[in-house]
């Protein structure tokens, strides 16, 4: 399972931001970082008061080791 992590400011106060991710369960880190930019920009337009700060891909089972 691959995570995209992202990072979301609101546009009016750009100072609150919050980490916000999105789960695929049938894609390689590769297709997460290829196809992240345009789901990205789905999540924008469905909240339009943001921006995304930064993103990245990762290993959802790694990450949850982690915590």
């Amino acid at each position: 399972m691959i995570e995209l992590v992202f990072i979301a400011c609101l546009a009016s106060a750009p100072d609150e931001c919050r980490e916000r991710s999105l789960m695929f369960t049938d894609v390689t880190p590769r297709q997460c970082l290829m196809g992240a930019q345009p789901e990205l920009a789905r999540w924008v337009g469905a909240h339009p008061g943001y921006r995304i700060a930064s993103w990245a891909c990762r290993d959802a089972r790694t990450a949850e080791r982690k915590i």
